[in-house]
């Protein structure tokens, strides 16, 4: 594609800069290939000005870098110079990459973003659709593809995703929005059909200097990219959830609120009955039933986040609930991975702050005969001030508290796991992950439930900036295995 083509409608460019050729988008100077637009961003570690001309010289075509950048003019090949060179990045890389699925939906919130965009893909699969979802566990769709880790993939690798699963016939699909993926502005360009918001707790605090920032950024969801009269969908029963509403509200957007308080998607009862749920609904005031085959209040609210953002997005009512029904978990959330040889059972769930944390466990105890253990630990170099309040969580629920490690990456993980027992006093010790996993399976008696928390699906462990090969659900399956052959 001419550079012209690409960024005409958004910069000056002179007749000559208009016929280079480029040949793909990459903010990491060392992706540059010839032919490549190079994104000179300013990073918190780094500025990506200083690796502009390292970047000429691997054969960038073009330069994208903000107003003020120390990017020469004379530099050797275009430079285009944006107020915000983020959303300009992500305005390019949606004209690149040019194809995205007719109907996407972009799902905000603390907690529960994995779970909704799964089930949202599983009802567009119900009704018929060619379905996908992009987020934490990756990219899943009908190739069985499964690509990318981050929550909010890059804005050029996004793009290419949403391009590329047009190609594969994929006409719906479900992706996750975090806050710094909206902060960095990484959804900008991506034609968003519905939005929903799930909940607000702690989280990020190493990023977003107070939760009203933390706030604000996924409001961006809202306030910037969901376009005016599109669906917008709340559980009307969290915290925030009149804040969000007001912005919806202001935006002219269709509110379909769901919960115990919603008015679209009403819940009137929660049946609990082991490891499902009755559900009673008015929907658009029409009373539904559906068996949800999940635990936990917090399922119930994604599954109804769901629900609203399928009936947002086109789908029929009665198809959206009915679905609800053969909804399947997305690995690591509060996933049944093992049952010892007297009975007891062993989960494993994602997750990772201290809300979540509350829920899983909440969501165990009805299950629970005898008793509730919770193992998990914090990452380091992320919000230090949520691992008392973790330890508390834990502590609140469970009959016995292990604290292990989780991603210590660059920090002390002895300091980490004081940090934690600061708020579970009383907790058991053990840093080593795997040793604590398989000294937890050995305690279990008759009854009990085990809660292996905080990596979920994850197949790493960072200590020392250095990744490690490590799997909870591999060590479980090692330490069951070793339990019945004993």
């Amino acid at each position: 594609m001419r550079l012209g083509d690409l960024a005409s409608t958004l910069f000056p460019i002179t007749p000559t800069a208009a016929a280079v050729e480029i040949t793909g988008i990459s903010a990491d100077s060392r992706a540059i290939v010839p032919g490549t637009l190079f994104a000179a961003l300013k990073g918190v570690a780094a500025d990506g000005a200083r690796f502009a001309p390292d970047a000429v010289k691997r054969g960038a075509a073009a330069v994208l870098c903000g107003l003020d950048s120390l990017v020469p003019d004379d530099i050797g090949v275009p430079v285009l110079r944006a107020a915000d060179p983020r959303i300009a990045l992500s305005l390019l890389a949606a004209r690149f990459y040019p194809l995205q699925p007719e109907h996407i939906v972009a799902i905000t919130g603390t907690s529960g973003k994995t779970s909704v965009a799964a089930f949202v893909r599983q009802i567009f699969e119900a009704a018929g659709h060619q379905a996908a979802s992009v987020g934490t566990i990756g990219v899943v769709s009908p190739a069985g593809s499964n690509y990318g880790s981050l929550t909010t993939p890059d804005p050029v690798q996004l793009h290419q995703i949403l391009d590329r699963l047009a190609r594969e016939g994929v006409t719906h699909a479900a992706i996750e929005a975090s806050s710094h993926g909206l902060d960095q502005h990484r959804l900008d360009g991506v034609r968003i059909s519905a939005a929903g918001f799930t909940n607000l707790g702690r989280d990020h605090m190493d990023y977003h200097p107070t939760v009203e920032d933390y706030f604000a950024a996924k409001m961006r969801l809202f306030g910037d990219l969901l376009p005016e009269g599109a669906p917008a969908v709340v559980d009307a029963d969290g915290g925030y959830a009149e804040a969000v509403m007001a912005t919806i509200a202001r935006r002219g957007q269709r509110l379909i609120d769901v919960g115990a308080k919603g008015r679209a998607i009403k819940l009137v009862s929660a049946t609990p009955d082991r490891f499902s749920q009755s559900l009673d609904l008015i929907v658009f005031g029409q009373s539904m039933r559906v068996e949800l085959p999940l635990l936990g209040d917090f399922q119930v609210s994604n599954a109804l986040v769901a629900a609203g953002l399928a009936i947002g997005a086109g789908v029929a009512p009665e198809t959206a609930i009915a679905a609800l029904g053969r909804l399947v978990g997305a690995p690591g959330r509060l996933e049944l991975v093992g049952t010892t040889a007297k009975g007891a059972m062993v989960f494993i769930d994602y997750a990772h702050k201290p809300d979540a944390l509350d829920h899983a466990l909440a969501a165990l105890r009805p299950v629970t005969k005898g008793r509730l253990i919770a193992l998990f630990g914090a990452g380091g170099d992320r919000d230090a001030g949520k691992r008392p309040l973790m330890g508390e969580a834990a502590a609140r629920h469970a009959d016995l508290v292990i604290v292990t490690d989780d991603n210590p990456r660059s920090e002390d993980p002895a300091a980490i796991r004081k940090a934690v027992m600061a708020g579970a006093p009383d907790a058991i010790e053990i840093g080593d992950r795997g040793r604590a996993i398989s000294e937890a399976i050995g305690m279990l008696e008759a009854g009990d439930v085990l809660c292996v928390a905080g990596k979920g699906h994850e197949t790493g462990q960072i200590i020392a900036g250095v990744v490690h090969h490590f799997s909870d659900h591999e060590v479980v399956a090692a330490a069951l295995a070793t339990e019945v052959a004993a």
